[in-house]
């Protein structure tokens, strides 16, 4: 069945405010059902899971439930989900709790193409412990992560390699099953930032061939949850606990803070809402999601083959990311002479959302242009219409 937006568009009551939300990189609206799910467990009694009382089975089971509703988004087993506050929080404690990896003599890989939030936590942990950093370069003219020079980048003294699976500001996809084949062959720990991927597109951890993956639930309009998946749950009870129970195993050794019982049962609403955005397909959850993701991403790509088409019709424009067929719908463009502060101000008084990254992009300075002014980002959503986009167009024409 195709892709209904205008279906999909009544579960976003925010769409009602008139405007043309652009913002993705800042959180996808919010469905009803997610935020009627989280109001009504606010209302219930939960409390610990681990008492014998009909409030503590009630947090037991959402916790539960989150954690099979997290594992069917990458395709992983619900042994090895840890769930927190979001995906910065995670990688600290993961970087704290994988120490043994890291030290003098020992490096970690990362990537100019990753947010801060996957990358600060690492360089934290590097400058801590005494590890070098070693960075994987962007291609200043394709926009790629050219996975050849990790050939270079990962030896037997590798560590850790964290890379994303999708860039927020280009909307560039690497080849991460080929850099994490290399991380296997020195038997470092790869971990991948699904963050930007998930939105968009069918996502399966043993695929990427990642030992970790990580990413916020507030991606696909969500609650503002993050979750850390690892492959082989087995893990978990390998690495030191940071949690302040004694007895906790699996997942729980890495949760040291409380739950939210209430975000944790938005987060399986919104996950449901996702799987369903193509009605009428049957199966089990993880099935539902292939088919939705799918029929999305090829909405989607429709819609940024058009947008990127009439952007580069403009003479001022110049676009920043990867052909619309090979990306998901996350892309940055500057307009010559105009900054991009002044750019996203006048598309606010027209009534869209975007975002400036003048500032806060590896990415953006590597290609250059925060020196001109930065660069406007924009995100699709599951909301997102042909005509709100010719918009856009007609606006940033207007500038010129």
């Amino acid at each position: 069945m195709a892709y209904d937006v205008w279906g999909a568009r009544g579960l976003f009551p925010s769409l009602g405010d008139g405007w043309i939300h652009l913002d993705a990189q800042a959180g996808m609206q919010v469905p009803d059902a997610v935020a009627g799910t989280v109001a009504a467990a606010l209302r219930s009694s939960v409390s610990d899971p681990s008492g014998p009382y009909p409030s503590a089975r009630r947090g037991a089971g959402i916790v539960q439930a989150a954690r099979g509703a997290v594992a069917d988004v990458v395709g992983a087993d619900p042994a090895g989900v840890v769930l927190g506050p979001d995906r910065y929080t995670l990688l600290m404690r993961l970087a704290r709790a994988t120490r043994r990896r890291l030290g003098i003599g020992t490096d970690v890989v990362l990537s100019r193409l990753d947010d801060e939030a996957a990358v600060v936590p690492w360089l934290e942990a590097a400058d801590r412990y005494g590890s070098s950093v070693r960075w994987a370069e962007i291609d200043i003219e394709a926009h790629g992560l050219p996975e050849w020079q990790y050939d270079d980048l990962i030896g037997e003294t590798t560590g850790i390699v964290s890379v994303t699976a999708a860039s927020s500001r280009l909307g560039v996809v690497p080849q991460v099953p080929a850099i994490t084949e290399r991380v296997r062959a020195v038997g470092a720990l790869s971990v991948v930032d699904v963050h930007s991927l998930a939105p968009y597109r069918p996502v399966d951890i043993t695929a990427l061939g990642a030992d970790v993956v990580t990413l916020d639930c507030a991606g696909w309009g969500g609650p503002p949850v993050g979750a850390l998946v690892v492959r082989d749950p087995g893990l978990l009870d390998l690495l030191p606990s940071l949690s302040p129970d004694p007895a906790a195993t699996g997942p729980a050794r890495l949760e040291s803070t409380p739950h939210q019982f209430a975000l944790l049962a938005g987060v399986v609403s919104s996950i449901e809402t996702l799987a369903g955005l193509v009605p009428g397909e049957g199966g089990d959850r993880r099935t539902r999601l292939l088919s939705s993701m799918t029929g999305l991403a090829e909405y989607h790509r429709g819609l940024a083959e058009d947008l990127i088409a009439a952007l580069r019709t403009l003479p001022l424009v110049m676009v920043l990311g990867a052909a619309a067929d090979d990306a998901v719908p996350m892309l940055s463009f500057t307009v010559a002479g105009v900054p991009a502060d002044r750019v996203v101000q006048r598309l606010a008084e027209n009534g869209i959302c975007a975002l400036s990254t003048r500032y806060g992009s590896r990415a953006l300075e590597a290609i250059g242009v925060l020196e001109i002014g930065g660069a406007v980002t924009i995100g699709l959503g599951p909301y997102t219409t042909g005509p709100e986009l010719d918009q856009l167009v007609r606006v940033i024409a207007s500038l010129g």
